[in-house]
């Protein structure tokens, strides 16, 4: 029963193949290189192209006999949403309508969606159950949001049954340092930070300081991204098990400042980092932490990286590996 992830050759995508193949499973990862990288691809077989490519895609879906598609590939960076919000739409939106017809056309049964907290918006309190309203306040979110709606409607009408994981802010890198957040001009605050602490980036910038928050700067419920690779492990077992369609949040309930983990990264590098304060960005909540008690019980899913020190540890030894090997990322 093999797997196709789109997107696998990125940050999260490449995480979840590696703890697939890991597991023994048949992988084919769909990516167009445009972010991801080859050698992020540890298992299974590499296909380049365009989730949007109905063609290749529905050839990949028969010639594999795929009955789960994992569905990664996508424009992630809000601030570049809201000036380009057409490239999201297309990206987002667009590819993934084209993926599902060739998923519809193929007999896919299962499906698994790379969602996000963005969808939320700004909820009341700062903390988004998968019962809080949506309502993005940017056109990333809102370009998965649409995604999610028409996998709803999709699985109301087929036999196809989904889990959506909406991901709250995902940090760190594989512990053993095989693979990592390797984007280039990355907005992530613990890669910005990290590359800031090996001396990559001059300084890094605190996007609002007068939050409602305990200290002006945003909150947000950081997830270590092989924890939320194990959730995805965990959603396909699900589904396997004939789990009905269902949407949840992967998070870990609780949340850091901006200084919060600026400070902690500075302690783990032992490095006192630049900080240069500017106005909010557009499309930045205040303050967003998951209410995540779904995720534990419906998937079983037990975190083991609940730690900011172990995410930013992890995320620094990348980024170490990085500046002593520099042709490690490759196409």
């Amino acid at each position: 029963m093999t797997i196709l992830v789109t997107g696998g050759a990125g940050y999260i995508g490449s995480h979840v193949v590696r703890q697939l193949g890991e597991q023994g499973e048949s992988v084919v990862v769909l990516d167009n290189l445009s972010t991801g990288f080859r050698s992020a691809v540890l298992h299974g077989k590499l296909v380049i192209g365009d989730t949007g490519d109905r063609e290749l895609v529905g050839r990949v879906l028969r010639e594999h006999g795929i009955e789960t598609v994992m569905h990664f590939a996508a424009h992630t960076i809000v601030p570049e949403s809201v000036s380009d919000p057409l490239k999201y739409y297309g990206n987002n939106t667009c590819s993934t309508r084209s993926l599902l017809q060739s998923c519809q056309d193929a007999g896919v049964k299962q499906f698994v969606f790379s969602s996000t907290a963005a969808v939320y918006g700004i909820p009341e309190g700062g903390v988004a159950a998968e019962t809080t309203t949506t309502s993005p306040i940017n056109p990333y979110g809102t370009s998965k949001l649409m995604s999610e709606w028409m996998l709803r409607d999709l699985a109301a009408a087929s036999a196809l049954r989904y889990v959506v994981l909406r991901y709250f802010n995902v940090a760190g890198c594989d512990p053993e340092g095989r693979i990592g957040q390797s984007t280039l001009k990355a907005t992530l605050l613990t890669k910005v930070a990290c590359e800031a602490a090996v001396g990559k980036r001059p300084h890094v910038s605190i996007f609002g300081t007068d939050y409602p928050t305990p200290d002006g700067t945003g909150v947000r419920d950081y997830i270590h991204v092989e924890d939320l690779a194990s959730a995805h492990v965990k959603a396909l077992g699900y589904l396997r098990q004939n789990g009905g369609s269902t949407t949840l949040n992967c998070g870990y309930g609780h949340g850091y400042s901006v200084r919060e983990m600026l400070s902690t990264v500075e302690s783990v590098s032992g490095r006192q980092l630049t900080k240069i304060e500017e106005p909010r960005r557009a499309g930045d909540p205040p303050s967003l932490i998951a209410k995540a008690d779904r995720v534990r019980s419906v998937l079983g899913w037990k975190p083991a990286f609940d730690n900011l020190d172990i995410i930013a540890r992890s995320q620094l030894a990348w980024e170490q590996r990085l500046q002593k090997e520099p042709g490690l990322l490759q196409n």
